[in-house]
Parts: C-alpha cells; sequence; structure tokens
C-alpha cells in the first residue's frame, strides 16, 4: 500500500469518524478510487478505527477515568470527594451499565450479520443510498430540541441506541450521526447523547479490533508502515473532529452535515450509472 494513500484514508477516517457523514461509507468510496486497493478482509479499515479510538480516550479522559473510578470501591474513596462520593460513583456505576448494555446490543447485531456487513464494504451503490437515509436522520434531529442530561438517561436510552450503533455497521449509516439523532429523538440533549455515542464506540471499535485480528497476519511486511501512518492520522484528525462535533452540536447546526450526506450519495449514484 502507498504511504501517501495510507494517510489520505487516515485523515477521512479522522475527519469523517465523528462527524455525522459516515466514516465507513466514506472509505468504501475513497478506497474505489484508489487503483489497486487491497486490504486483508477490513484490517486496514479496522485500524483506522482504532486510530479514532485513541482519540477518543484523550479525548474524554475524565469521563473515563470516572467511570473506572466508581467501579473500584477501594480507590473511588480517593478520587471522588467525601460530601458526593456515594452520588458520583452511583453516575459511574450507571453509565458503565449503560455502556454494557448498549454493547450487548450492537455486538448481537454485529456478529449475527458480519459476513454480509464485510460484504456490503465492496459496494459504494449501498453506500450511497445510507448516505442518504443518514442525511434525513440529521435534518430530522434538528428540529428536535431534547433536554434530558446524562443523570436522566435510562436503560431503555441504551438499548435503543446500541441497536442502533449495530445497524450503523453498514457502511453508508454514520454511525455517530445515527446514535446522536436516535438519542435526541428520546429525549437527550445534544451534548449528552454525542458523549454516551463517543463512549459507546469504544467497547465496538474494540470488539472489531478483536474480530479483525485474525487477518493482522496477513498484513504485507511491506504495509506496515503505511498502517501505522494511517492510524496517526487518523487520530490526530479524529481529535480535533470531535471538539468541531461538539461545537456543531451546541449550535444545533447537524443539518449541514444532512446536505453534504445527500449531495455526496446523489453524486456517487451517478457517477455509478455513468
Amino acid at each position: 500500500m502507498n504511504l501517501w494513500d495510507a494517510i489520505l484514508l487516515g485523515i477521512i477516517q479522522g475527519v469523517t469518524e465523528f462527524l455525522p457523514v459516515s466514516s465507513s461509507g466514506h472509505l468504501v468510496i475513497a478506497q474505489s478510487l484508489i487503483s489497486g486497493f487491497q486490504q486483508p478482509g477490513v484490517v486496514f479499515d479496522v485500524i483506522l478505527h482504532f486510530g479514532t479510538l485513541l482519540a477518543v480516550l484523550v479525548f474524554l479522559r475524565k469521563e473515563i477515568l470516572h467511570i473506572i473510578m466508581s467501579l473500584l470501591p477501594i480507590l473511588s474513596r480517593r478520587y471522588f470527594k467525601k460530601d458526593c462520593e456515594g452520588m458520583q460513583v452511583r453516575a459511574g456505576r450507571k453509565m458503565a451499565l449503560y455502556i454494557i448494555t448498549g454493547t450487548v446490543f450492537t455486538g448481537i447485531i454485529g456478529l449475527s450479520f458480519e459476513e454480509r456487513i464485510h460484504h456490503l464494504f465492496t459496494s459504494a451503490t449501498t453506500v450511497s443510498y445510507m448516505l442518504l437515509i443518514t442525511g434525513a436522520l440529521l435534518f430530522m434531529s434538528d428540529r428536535f430540541q431534547g433536554k434530558r442530561v446524562e443523570k436522566d438517561m435510562n436503560i431503555l436510552d441504551s438499548v435503543v441506541i446500541g441497536i442502533i450503533q449495530g445497524i450503523s455497521l453498514i457502511p453508508g449509516i454514520s454511525r455517530s450521526g445515527s446514535t446522536i439523532a436516535v438519542g435526541i429523538f428520546r429525549g437527550l440533549d445534544g451534548q449528552t447523547a454525542a458523549r454516551f455515542s463517543f463512549l459507546l464506540s469504544i467497547p465496538a471499535i474494540l470488539g472489531a479490533v478483536v474480530l479483525e485480528s485474525r487477518y493482522m497476519g496477513m498484513i504485507p511486511s511491506s504495509d506496515i508502515a503505511a498502517y501505522l501512518a494511517g492510524m496517526i492520522a487518523a487520530a490526530v484528525t479524529g481529535f480535533l473532529s470531535l471538539r468541531l462535533l461538539l461545537f456543531i452540536i451546541r449550535k444545533h447546526r447537524l443539518s449541514i452535515f444532512a446536505w453534504y450526506c445527500w449531495i455526496l450519495g446523489i453524486s456517487m449514484l451517478i457517477i455509478r450509472v455513468i
């Protein structure tokens, strides 16, 4: 694999993983335009996703540490302030439960349809149609004004969002866009929906890395540097994209990305016909 192609794909992954425009869809389209592009399974895509996982781990490091400490009674007494320790521990454990619940439903869908989803990664036409659906979700989400914050979340929120995350494994359906939009539809405010979406992405990406690890040995030694360069590019641009997305959500401007998804999807369909 060409080093510069890998870096370009890493930048595309980092920019589009958290911005609600479907990173997998953009990767499929970009890879289809690179002459002779090949990868074992979808291992290169997964490595790029691992790069964006590093970005979200750094970006949400305080929230992640809060959850971890709430699950460790001995350490939590030192980490949390005494006058609100109980409340913070309960909040952290509740969020851990929601992440686990959502992950279970995502995993059920991902494992049940793994082979079919792999096949879709070779279809730019499918991606184009799914981008149109993503655009519709984003456009409608700006018409809702959710007010529930993290303390108001419930187990059903995590189940529904987990299912949507599983469906978003289809390339062209934005994982961040669909989960954030559905969270807003359920009455969560945009920033709460976004942060839960990012937290829920952590075990999902780790699961994908484990599933695709069987292909790691098939990576040509000459391509290892390119794979690592792509991962680093995805991590850096992913971190910047996280900051940008939260700013856009505060301004209730997700419909900007709806128009982008519609234009890209329609353009790709026209190109395929021509």
